[in-house]
């Protein structure tokens, strides 16, 4: 097998331009020596990857057709293939701490990030390109009209950075949208300094309703809202003062 046939019902795009493909692959700091690659397709960042020295590389496709072609073309991936949907992967199957790259399918690009922030502890960097608004909206500045509930909870615990932007044509199909790579470094704290759990479903219910005040918006959560924080929209609020309004409201 020397082709994959990228699939739509998987969001498939494979990246052909190798020179942006090592430059990725450079963005990736050498953190923690395991690195889990995210849906590798044809393998493009996989062989930047296996040339890096000090990596333990393994990677997570749920094309069975690619699982295939990564078998016969990268030997070196002997037993480290998980052929399984990364939103179901069972991340016991790596050592405790691991960083994450891949170029993520747009279509469930959001989902791969609430699963990152589950083990959030055990994730140090994560580098991926993603679609570029998507980009964009996660390392928006509170204010803006894109920052958003993954603004604040990844902005909770990671440095986000807007590395550069992909053009379509790079792609095998094009895409209809431009791209861009991000880098997630994981702050030096263990965790919050104020309850998680709730902090987690503020931040939710907050942008859920994200026209309305805070007063109304965390209504269903039936806490009693600080009156400097009341009369605000979720946007205006940084990543500090969802954490200060969490720990005003868990007294």
């Amino acid at each position: 097998m020397n082709m994959v046939r990228p699939k739509k019902k998987l969001g498939q795009h494979f990246l052909k331009d190798r020179n942006i493909a090592r430059k990725i692959v450079d963005s990736l700091g050498a953190t923690v020596p395991n690195v889990l690659e995210v849906g590798p397709g044809m393998g493009v960042l996989t062989a930047f990857l296996l040339q890096r020295p000090g990596f333990n590389l393994h990677v997570v496709e749920i094309d069975t057709e690619s699982v295939e072609y990564l078998q016969n073309h990268f030997p070196e991936l002997n037993n480290k293939i998980y052929s399984c949907d990364f939103l179901k992967w069972n991340a016991a199957e790596l050592p405790q701490l691991f960083s994450i790259i891949g170029n993520f399918p747009y279509n469930i690009s959001s989902q791969i990030f609430f699963r990152i922030l589950t083990w959030r502890n055990r994730v140090p960097e994560v580098v991926c390109m993603v679609q570029k608004e998507v980009a964009e909206r996660l390392s928006a500045p509170h204010g803006s009209k894109t920052y958003g509930i993954l603004s604040v909870l990844l902005g909770a615990f990671y440095d986000i950075e807007y590395l550069f932007t992909v053009s379509e044509q790079v792609f095998i199909p094009p895409p209809k949208v431009k791209s861009a790579v991000i880098r997630l470094r994981r702050y030096p704290l263990e965790k919050l300094p104020c309850n998680e759990e709730l902090f987690f479903r503020i931040v939710k219910a907050a942008f859920n309703k994200r026209r309305k005040m805070l007063r109304n918006s965390l209504g269903e959560l039936e806490l009693e809202i600080p009156e400097q924080f009341a009369d605000k929209r979720p946007e205006q609020l940084s990543v500090a003062d969802f954490i200060r309004l969490t720990k005003m409201v868990e007294i």
